[in-house]
């Protein structure tokens, strides 16, 4: 059965930092462009960043550009989002996703119909 296990995420003051984890199991996904993605109360899930198969290539929402780093481990099977300079509005539940079908194209893989697996989520509180 193929997983994306999320797992890292907590209460946090603003300003303070969390690393989220992506842990893939039943197959591997180290040929596949992975991403997070992230959806707030009352609000539509939204694209936070997307990794090429590679980690080559990285590409953000502008509202996280410059605070979060997104980065994979292929020998562990795992995505990793790295979150600095947290604000309230980074509340969220946070997702993982895998597109198992294409190459990367940042329009296309800033969009959720491009990724064929999801995670359940994590909960992000960023508290003022």
């Amino acid at each position: 059965q193929v997983q994306l296990v999320e797992s890292g995420g907590g209460l946090v003051r603003a300003g303070g930092s969390l690393t989220l984890s992506c842990a893939a199991s039943g197959r591997t996904f180290s040929s596949d462009v992975m991403a997070w993605f992230r959806q707030a109360p009352g609000k539509e899930r939204e694209f936070v960043a997307t990794i090429s198969s590679s980690g080559g290539r990285t590409y953000y929402a502008g509202s996280v550009k410059g605070r979060f780093t997104i980065s994979r481990d292929s020998a562990r099977n795992t995505v990793y989002l790295q979150m600095n300079s947290l604000e309230p509005e980074d509340t969220a539940v946070y997702y993982c996703a895998a597109d198992t079908r294409s190459a990367f194209l940042r329009n296309q893989h800033m969009g959720a119909p491009a990724y064929d697996y999801w995670g359940q989520g994590t909960q992000v509180t960023v508290s003022s």
